[in-house]
């Protein structure tokens, strides 16, 4: 009935998949978990292969790196039941209950159910920037998500009809970190797809050092900007592009792309203050992407 496809990259999902496992189990019905590391060749994998050990459950290590969009669509190849459920590594269930509301909603009719994610309430001074970030960005209750059903939709802690799936899929030629989620949300609103929003989060478990999430922020951008001049995507479905296009037509793009080795330095001290400021992030990340949008 329900497969649970983990993909993971350098990360012990031991917890996740017992806890998921427990439930599944009280649960009674048929499942299967598959966990995917997408070819991080790390010593992790060693306590991540002791899962094999639990019945129905399946972890693979890959030897070469896909992406995360290619290793969800392998983990979605191999899943032989009718509903697959997204869970990224890196969670942590907070819900006893958390299998059974879903099971609660799986025969409402839609073709997606999506349950949310939350972060902790304190993390480390070097992890408060993806914190904040996601405080303020992204824990959204499935009230607030429903006001725009579509562009609050990710694809971690995502229930979904394995026929949807194969009607969208994740983008191939998407081989590094970023708006793998946007492109899918996108491509399931052009199918006017039924999208149910829940309150059933799951926790962000490791937040991203503040250098990482630089880091990924960068390659997130220029995946967004492969999105943009490859036509994938409507810019109207993404704010952030609609601000670039009105900076593009009042011709104030080239200022920012020109001024972007001087704020460049704002990464560094959003990723190193205590209190990062998300408007200085915000003008990092549109500089930044002004500046590759004009590369040949």
């Amino acid at each position: 009935m329900l497969s649970i496809l983990i993909p993971t990259y350098n990360y012990n999902v031991t917890k996740l998949v017992n806890s998921l496992h427990k439930q599944l189990v009280i649960s009674k019905i048929t499942f299967e978990i598959i966990v995917f590391d997408d070819g991080s060749n790390a010593e992790t994998n060693i306590k991540n292969n002791t899962l094999n050990t639990l019945k129905f459950v399946t972890f693979k290590a890959n030897t070469k790196n896909v992406g995360l969009s290619n290793s969800r669509n392998l983990l979605a190849e191999a899943a032989q039941y009718n509903y697959i459920m997204f869970i990224d590594g890196d969670s942590l269930v907070i819900s006893k209950d958390f299998i059974n509301n879903y099971l609660q909603h799986i025969d409402s009719g839609s073709s997606i159910i999506y349950g949310g994610r939350i972060h902790p309430d304190t993390v480390s001074n070097r992890r408060k920037l993806r914190w904040k970030y996601g405080k303020e960005r992204e824990d959204l209750s499935a009230k607030q998500r429903k006001k725009n059903t579509f562009k609050r939709m990710f694809c971690n802690n995502t229930l979904m009809t394995k026929t949807i799936f194969n009607t969208i899929g994740f983008e191939k030629t998407l081989n590094q970190y970023g708006h793998e989620d946007t492109l899918f949300a996108y491509k399931a609103s052009l199918l006017n797809t039924s999208v149910l929003h829940i309150d059933n989060p799951i926790l962000h478990g490791d937040v991203d050092f503040s250098d990482v999430f630089i880091d990924k922020t960068k390659k997130g951008l220029q995946n967004l900007n492969y999105i943009y001049k490859s036509g994938l995507i409507d810019s109207k479905f993404i704010p952030f592009l609609m601000y670039f296009l009105k900076l593009k037509k009042l011709k104030l793009h080239y200022l920012l792309a020109l001024a972007h080795p001087i704020i460049q330095p704002i990464s560094k001290y959003v990723s190193t203050s205590k209190r990062p400021s998300l408007f200085l992030f915000d003008l990092f990340r549109i500089s930044y992407f002004c500046h590759i949008n004009l590369k040949k």
